[in-house]
């Protein structure tokens, strides 16, 4: 294997949530190995400036807006003639006990986290499968396999379940027709939004060092390298994996 099988010269990527944390750092991995990198982002502030630090375009999109979802996938085909690499990462978390967990608040959790990566997955499989080619990676989560402590998270969980068996599926049903489907699960990772809970709920915070083997949380740089591969030819013979970047979480 060579550098060469990392490469993504002459690929366009569509990162969604890329406006900063994991989507930003995995958005300035793929820019760097080549790709040009579309950055899908709700949040207009922050999307454009992305764009700027990794040289790639901004586009306003909500992922729980399947119209909106369509309307950005055709225009990227259209505008650059492929879309190659499509990365899905816009997602929440809501900590609340389950039974003070309204319906509103479930759906609002399911309809990003779950809904959103579907609408994503449905509407870009459909132009790599037309293309022959294309490897999506969803961003589920360890949160997906346990159940965290000592936070309630519910609908996050069972979000993140279900994108990594979304991930399967899909990996399973376009295999045989050159598109590829992965998924990526984080542990704690040193983002802004962890980084608040640190000084708001400390005492989450150390129980979460503690569960964790490596002792401590990751680099959302970290996450970079990891997608990179998935994205490239290096990974060709994989789809429909989930692999675990977690410092040693869920081996306990």
């Amino acid at each position: 294997m060579s550098n060469e099988d990392f490469a993504l010269h002459g690929n366009t990527a569509l990162v969604t949530g890329g406006g900063r944390g994991i989507g930003l750092n995995i958005a300035r991995a793929l820019a760097e190995h080549g790709a040009e990198v579309v950055i899908g982002e709700i949040d207009e502030e922050n999307g454009k400036l992305a764009a700027e630090q990794v040289g790639g375009e901004f586009v306003h999109l909500d992922v729980t807006d399947s119209s909106r979802v369509a309307e950005v996938v055709r225009d990227v085909v259209d505008e650059r003639g492929s879309l190659d690499v499509s990365v899905h990462n816009a997602g929440m978390v809501r900590n609340e006990n389950a039974e003070d967990t309204t319906d509103e608040s479930w759906r609002d959790v399911l309809r990003l986290n779950l809904d959103g990566v579907f609408y994503c997955c449905r509407e870009v499989g459909k132009a790599m499968l037309d293309q022959g080619r294309g490897s999506i990676v969803n961003i589920a989560s360890m949160s997906g396999m346990v159940s965290n402590h000592p936070q309630a998270q519910v609908s996050y969980n069972t979000s993140k379940a279900g994108v990594i068996t979304m991930t399967k599926s899909l990996a399973g049903e376009w295999a045989d027709r050159g598109v590829r489907v992965n998924a990526i699960s984080p542990g704690y990772i040193g983002t802004d939004l962890l980084q608040g809970v640190q000084r708001t709920q400390p005492e989450w915070y150390s129980s979460w060092l503690e569960q964790t083997p490596m002792g401590r949380v990751g680099k959302p740089s970290e996450l970079g390298p990891l997608a990179v591969y998935l994205a490239s030819n290096a990974s060709s013979f994989m789809t429909g994996s989930n692999v675990v970047i977690d410092g040693g979480f869920t081996s306990w």
